[in-house]
């Protein structure tokens, strides 16, 4: 007999792939595709912080690209990457 928890959970990753198809979110989608809390996400798009949209002056869409970037910002290397660098860059100007 199956759980209900792992229903739960089979519905969640199959709503979280629906939301990665779509183009525009709303702001509850947003929510769910970040995992950004609602009042959170609502003060950062107050503050312009996070990039939307307000067509009609209420409600307010995502695009999921440029969420993306938004999430992506500020990318941190790992060691290896930084440690490879470094390595090119002697390698280069030896």
């Amino acid at each position: 007999m199956i759980d209900i928890i792992e229903i739960q959970e089979k519905l969640d990753r199959i709503e979280s792939l629906l939301l990665s198809t779509k183009q525009v979110l709303t702001l509850e989608e947003a929510c769910s595709y970040t995992g950004i809390s609602r009042s959170y996400l609502y003060k950062l798009t107050s503050a312009g912080i996070v990039p939307h949209s307000k067509p009609n002056g209420k409600l307010i869409f995502f695009d999921i690209n440029r969420l993306n970037e938004w999430l992506l910002q500020n990318n941190r290397k790992s060691n290896f990457e930084i440690k490879n660098d470094a390595l090119n860059y002697v390698l280069k100007n030896s």
